[in-house]
């Protein structure tokens, strides 16, 4: 037997009813969950604790704080501990946006599968760094000593030789030009 059509459209009208408001609730989760990444923020300490780096979502850095130990550093070693805590903060982006993102939009495995793919890509684990007491560390170095790069320069590409300059009295191909009219 048929249902009447008025039955069918009254079920279709429901039926659509009921998207719209899944809709409207799947859009406040999105913007709760776009206010709670924007509040995102990480911090990290490099391995000597001399340089600690908060960065925020978008793993820019929010603030720097730097010991008095420093002052007994080179600026490479400086510049090191920074990158570091740098590295390691933006390294713990992924893994706190996707806590936000399970509390918020936590029905939407893919979507925030692929936020976080996309930020472990650009903000990866840093690269171990080499245990500078084990083989071949130098017992120490004198303060304006640069240190040694870790991979070794390009080679350098010959440069092209350049012809001599011309003589000043030839007229011919490659000398002067002159208009005689």
């Amino acid at each position: 037997m048929r249902e009447p059509i008025s039955d069918k459209a009254e079920n279709a009208e429901a039926r659509v009813d009921q998207l719209v408001a899944q809709a409207k609730q799947k859009a406040q989760r999105y913007r709760a969950m776009q206010q709670a990444v924007e509040q995102v923020s990480v911090s990290a300490a490099s391995k000597d604790g001399t340089a600690t780096v908060t960065v925020d979502s978008a793993g820019n850095v929010t603030d720097l704080r730097i010991t008095d130990r420093v002052r007994e550093m080179s600026g490479t070693q400086v510049a090191k501990a920074v990158l570091s805590a740098l590295r390691t903060a933006q390294a713990k982006l992924p893994d706190r946006l996707g806590e936000v993102m399970a509390e918020t939009i936590g029905d939407d495995p893919q979507t925030r599968d692929t936020i976080v793919g996309s930020y472990r890509a650009k903000f990866p684990e840093p690269e171990p760094e080499p245990d500078e007491t084990g083989p071949g560390a130098r017992i120490g170095r004198l303060a304006d000593e640069p240190e040694a790069a870790s991979t070794p320069p390009p080679p350098q590409r010959p440069q092209p030789r350049r012809p001599p300059p011309p003589d000043d009295d030839d007229e011919g191909f490659g000398g002067p030009v002159m208009i005689r009219e």
